[in-house]
């Protein structure tokens, strides 16, 4: 329940906040209503760092977001599925018209990670991460693709506790703004080893 109420907070922000630059208004860029098709679209999960209780290492996990139909009114709602070595579940419903639950997964998952690994706060760690989206970062290009990168911990008064998280990066790869993200990546540039939650569309 913890899980989908933070889902719910974010996409509510998200979806209403106003975005300080370029960075933040490509992430959060009005992506509903969503029209998924018959088969939805899907991701391969990675995500890999140092060992620790709570931290579940994934490799080609899967997580599929996908058009159902809600039981209790027949409406057209969104799911996503989530297959790994972590996990078998699936999330929602999400309406059709709503934020990306997509970028909260990856956004909720990170912050798990990171609290799980340094043994910080993930309602600090969760604020921090949703912040950094909010000020805004900066736009890069990269193989076709507009990349807009954050560094969440950038100056914070508490980097030092945070190990190798201190220098967490967040890139956020588009080209159609109205289409779901087709990748995102999560990383620290040490560590033993470096931690990189990566979310890639098939």
């Amino acid at each position: 329940m913890k899980f989908l109420q933070n889902l719910a907070l974010v996409l509510a922000l998200g979806s209403g906040a106003a975005m300080a630059d370029e960075a933040g208004d490509l992430v959060f860029a009005e992506r509903g209503p969503w029209q998924l098709g018959d088969k939805g679209v899907e991701w391969v999960i990675t995500q890999e760092g140092p060992a620790a209780t709570g931290f579940t290492a994934v490799q080609n996990g899967k997580l599929l977001l996908e058009e159902v139909k809600d039981p209790a009114d027949g409406a057209t709602v969104l799911q996503l599925s989530e297959e790994s070595t972590r996990a078998h579940r699936k999330i929602g419903p999400f309406p059709v018209s709503a934020g990306d639950p997509t970028l909260v997964f990856f956004l909720e998952n990170t912050s798990r990670d990171m609290a799980a690994i340094t043994g910080g706060s993930p309602f600090y760690i969760r604020n921090r991460l949703k912040d950094a989206l909010f000020r805004g970062g900066k736009v890069l290009e990269e193989d076709g693709f507009k990349v807009a990168e954050f560094t969440p911990f950038a100056g914070d008064p508490n980097a030092d506790r945070m190990g190798a998280f201190k220098d967490l990066t967040l890139r956020f790869y588009l080209k159609d703004p109205s289409q779901p993200i087709p990748r995102m990546v999560a990383q620290t540039p040490g560590g033993e080893p470096p931690y990189r939650n990566e979310l890639v569309m098939k």
